[in-house]
């Protein structure tokens, strides 16, 4: 019976195999969908978005399934939901350095010896 033994490791080892593709390929995958139909679900008008063709605008109106983009003064397209390839976050300003006063020439005490 050493030929069952043989097939049955084989067997085993094609499920470990489609178990690593699974774990590798479809898993990060579903990860990437959930979080792109979460963006898509909360835009909302107002918001700066870029699509997948790489156009920038800011969200005027919300119908459903389209959204209205302003790409220009005075000018709106229809973009489909789906076709918006990002939420463009708003940049934070970054905090002004605090300029210290330098000492004055000669007022540095000598070092400890």
């Amino acid at each position: 019976m050493i030929g069952a033994s043989g097939g049955s490791g084989f067997f085993l080892l094609i499920i470990l195999a489609f178990a690593f593709l699974w774990l590798v390929l479809v898993r990060p995958q579903k990860k990437r969908q959930v979080a792109q139909q979460r963006m898509l679900d909360e835009i909302k008008v107002g918001d700066e978005v870029v699509t997948a063709g790489g156009i920038y605008g800011e969200v005027t109106e919300d119908s459903g399934e389209d959204v209205m983009v302003r790409i220009a003064p005075n000018l709106e397209v229809r973009v489909a939901r789906r076709a918006i390839g990002g939420v463009i976050q708003p940049e934070e300003p970054e905090p002004e350095p605090v300029d210290e006063p330098e000492p004055e020439p000669g007022s540095e005490s000598p070092p400890a010896e």
